[in-house]
């Protein structure tokens, strides 16, 4: 098998025949497999792919999740299942022109000290206000983490065994693929490419997701919040410490009355909102120890099509 395609789906019903008669068109003298994953959707789009893997048994496989798990979780399950000499990652939303996959295989095959080929939004269609987060974000992870993050690197991409076989052994059950691909390393060409329109359903990608998708990855992939944390603590004690003594001096010296009620307001509420934020951070990071310490499975498959049983985990 030359390459292994995982396409993520949730409520893509309007898409799915479309990417795979794009994908089967673009690959059809490659020897391919198309992995869909059915991560929880509540509309046709498991009826669709159903339909399309009795018309392509030899090319199309199934995997259907209880629930959604996310796109996290569906592209572990792809990865787990796939065979291919390469794996790609690709959107089932359409807004990723499979043409470009015939230009990362291309790029891998002619050049052998590369390991993966990552896709970058050339022409970002976001508003400036998303753009300008997104490249705050990267910028703000990469000072706090030990690994560099690119600009807006995408989930699709393009890359071999080993690298493959890395991505799986990171077994971390709340997953952050952007962090996982930047800390396993490995020599990645990245190359333009530009968005398309969404053919049918809407973006599950709005600005509330974005933020908890950001936040969640920088609790992730770095410790340096704790540390802000300490620093916020010591900070504010010194600065209590100092203001203690000027009003010792101011009371006893120059017999200066102590300052009222607002002054000590707003020490309190100053005081109250830094032990407030870092036990926050505390509680997030202890939240998601609590949930590796559960060793609950990544996902859950409800159905299987395509797949011989005999041959997959």
């Amino acid at each position: 098998m030359k390459l292994s395609v995982i396409i993520p789906c949730k409520n893509e019903e309007g898409n799915v025949k479309n990417i795979f008669e794009k994908l089967n068109k673009v690959l059809s003298n490659i020897k391919h497999e198309l992995i869909f994953i059915d991560d929880g959707s509540n509309d046709k789009t498991l009826v669709r792919l159903r339909e399309i893997h009795q018309q392509n048994p030899n090319e199309v496989k199934v995997l259907s999740f209880s629930r959604n798990f996310m796109k996290e979780a569906a592209m572990y399950a792809g990865l787990l299942h796939s065979n291919g000499e390469y794996t790609c990652i690709i959107d089932g939303d359409m807004q990723q022109n499979p043409l470009y996959l015939i230009k990362m295989l291309e790029f891998l095959d002619n050049n052998n000290e590369f390991d993966q080929v990552a896709m970058i939004q050339e022409k970002r269609k976001d508003s400036f206000l998303s753009r300008f987060l997104k490249k705050c974000f990267y910028k703000f992870i990469t000072k706090l983490s030990d690994v560099e993050f690119v600009n807006a690197a995408s989930d699709f991409r393009m890359f071999r065994k080993n690298v493959k076989n890395a991505v799986l052994s990171v077994g971390e059950q709340n997953r952050f693929s952007k962090g996982i691909f930047a800390w396993i390393g490995f020599n990645t060409k990245y190359m333009p490419y530009n968005v398309e329109k969404r053919a049918s359903g809407t973006t599950k990608f709005n600005l509330k997701f974005s933020f908890k998708y950001a936040f969640d990855g920088i609790i992730s992939f770095s410790t340096k919040p704790l540390r802000f944390a300490t620093y916020f603590g010591l900070l504010s004690s010194v600065c209590s410490f100092v203001y203690t003594i000027i009003i010792i001096v101011q009371k006893l010296v120059f017999g200066i009355d102590v300052a009222g009620y607002a002054s000590t307001m707003c020490i309190i509420l100053l005081i109250g909102g830094i032990q407030l934020i870092t036990i926050g951070i505390l509680g997030e990071y202890l939240a998601k120890t609590y949930m590796e310490t559960k060793k609950r499975p990544i996902f859950i498959i409800k159905e299987k099509i395509g797949f011989d049983e005999d041959s997959i985990l």
